[in-house]
């Protein structure tokens, strides 16, 4: 039985969110092509029918999952959005939290298509960030801009050195804990944010 365009596209959609979910939980090395297309619920052979190369599917996940995270932010205020962010709850989660958080390491070690997702997707978090639907002028400001990557990459940081510790060791709370109360205080003294 012959799959309809539309149902391919399901399919293909589907494969690239699962990809993004595992990959962020395990890495990129992590999963097989087999283990991705069992859990997606396909053979393996169907991959190459949607993808070229896991390279080319590893991109394609990033964006997703970069989208994914940007998703969330929708609708909360920044100070909302970085108390979640830098929240045990988050930092318990990676299959469903910050790609940035979960893959920058990996995609560092990746091919430039991999990298150029990654590139594209901080550049719209910091073009756009949590709590501001329509950025002014104002907030296209060098040192604005400076503050909201400096403010990125503590968050996506704290999240990183606090997931590298053991799940029950105080010292990954203490980061958490300790990078909170740095960026809120930081919020709180930026006059633009």
């Amino acid at each position: 039985m012959k799959v309809t365009k539309a149902q391919a596209q399901a399919n293909r959609a589907h494969i690239v969110e699962t990809a993004s979910t595992l990959f962020r939980e395990r890495g990129y090395d992590g999963v097989g092509v087999a283990d991705l297309m069992a859990a997606a619920g396909f053979t393996h052979g169907g991959f190459y029918k949607h993808f070229g190369s896991k390279t080319d599917l590893m991109a394609e996940a990033s964006i997703c999952g970069l989208a994914q995270s940007a998703d969330a932010a929708a609708g909360m205020d920044l100070a909302g959005f970085l108390g979640y962010y830098l929240s045990r709850e988050h930092r318990d989660d990676p299959g469903h939290g910050c790609t940035m958080a979960a893959l920058s390491a990996d995609a560092a070690r990746q091919p430039a298509t991999v990298k150029a997702a990654f590139a594209a997707g901080i550049e719209a978090q910091v073009g756009r960030p949590a709590g501001e639907d329509d950025p002014s002028s104002e907030h296209a400001s060098p040192e604005a801009r400076a503050r909201r990557i400096a403010l990125m990459a503590m968050a996506v940081g704290a999240v990183v050195l606090s997931r590298s510790c053991p799940d029950d060791s105080p010292l990954a709370d203490e980061i958490l804990d300790a990078c909170r109360a740095a960026v809120m205080a930081r919020l709180s003294d930026a006059p633009d944010r």
